[in-house]
């Protein structure tokens, strides 16, 4: 049997919308404040799909902004973003502790990390010089997985609402990233 992907059939187009009506009765945001959300969709997928899924929304957010954008043809960055290779690191907010946890953060070959935050109805975003990104002692990163080894990939965690102050800098609206890659300029296209 074929799986049903929309709704043709009247009746069940019916007791479809009599069920979103109640569902507002039954389940509140407080119980699940990614309800109605445009985003929710993401909450459903496996880890290494949403990383996948913040790169398409950058890359797609940057070119709809007239940034130039293309991969790089390598694992050190994710895309080539105004002539500047850019790291992008995804995270949803942490319903539990409302945190962003941008994960695998690794020394590589790349000018800027560009961190993008998903709310409910929200969005925040984070364009990090790597050499500010990698200064030891920032608040909010630290070493992702313990021993010797653990310490060439680290995390940067922190209240979606009270970002580290070395971080503020960087952005924390679309808008304000993207006038940060404006006045990056055009960088050299290395990596293309």
């Amino acid at each position: 049997m074929t799986p049903i992907t929309r709704i043709t059939d009247p009746e069940v187009e019916l007791l479809a919308g009599l069920s979103s009506v109640l569902q507002q009765d039954y389940v509140s945001p407080d119980e699940d404040p990614w309800l109605g959300s445009p985003f929710a969709w993401i909450q459903t997928r496996p880890s290494r799909q949403k990383g996948a899924i913040g790169e398409a929304l950058v890359a797609g957010w940057a070119a709809a902004k007239g940034f130039d954008v293309a991969r790089t043809g390598d694992s050190d960055a994710d895309r080539v973003i105004h002539g500047h290779r850019v790291e992008i690191k995804y995270s949803n907010l942490w319903a539990n502790n409302g945190i962003y946890k941008f994960q695998q953060i690794r020394d590589q070959r790349y000018d800027y990390c560009l961190c993008l935050g998903i709310s409910p109805f929200d969005a925040h975003a984070w364009f990090i010089p790597k050499p500010e990104l990698m200064k030891p002692g920032h608040a909010g990163l630290v070493p992702q997985h313990g021993g010797a080894a653990g310490m060439d990939t680290q995390w940067l965690s922190f209240p979606a609402d009270n970002p580290p102050t070395w971080v503020r800098a960087y952005g924390g609206t679309l808008s304000q990233v993207a006038a940060l890659i404006s006045a990056a300029g055009r960088g050299p296209n290395r990596g293309r």
